[in-house]
Formats: structure tokens, C-alpha cells, sequence
């Protein structure tokens, strides 16, 4: 049973690896999910920018729209509702 817990004491060669890889990894550079973060929100901003100045441009030269024709039977109703009789009746 002694034998078993030889190396209970002992961290294995991969995970002291594993702790010098963590302590470099703030030496070497920009974390490379911050590049990512910073790439994804810039090209988010380009985009809302770029469709509010669309909105703007389009605002000043687009002509107004033109209303949908009311049909007769539409001025009809509404002539009634507000309690002017409609010619004929």
C-alpha cells in the first residue's frame, strides 16, 4: 500500500508545463480574445454608422412617399363614422 503513494508529493512534467505556459502568456502580447472582441465591436460600430448615414442621405434627397389611393368605399365608412351623410343617401 506504501508503494502506491510513491509520487503523492510529486506534480507531474505536463501540468508544470501547463503553469509556465500561464505566466508567459501575459508577457507575450495582446490576449488574442481582446483582438477578437476589438475586431467584432469595431466592425458592429462601422456598420451602424455606415446605415445612419445612409438614413440621412436618403432623408435629404429620397422624394416623400406617396399615400396609397383610399377607395371609395373606405371614404364611405369614414364619412359616416364621423356623421357627415355621404351624397346620394
Amino acid at each position: 500500500m506504501a508503494d502506491d503513494f510513491e509520487f503523492s508529493d510529486k506534480v507531474p512534467p505536463s501540468f508544470e508545463r501547463v503553469g509556465n505556459v500561464i505566466k508567459d502568456a501575459e508577457a507575450k502580447g495582446f490576449n488574442p480574445g481582446l483582438i477578437v472582441l476589438l475586431v467584432v465591436v469595431s466592425l458592429l460600430l462601422v456598420f451602424l454608422v455606415g446605415n445612419y448615414a445612409l438614413y440621412m442621405y436618403a432623408q435629404k434627397t429620397l422624394p416623400p412617399r406617396k399615400k396609397k389611393p383610399i377607395s371609395k368605399k373606405k371614404m364611405k365608412k369614414e364619412r359616416l363614422k364621423q356623421g357627415v351623410s355621404a351624397p346620394g343617401e
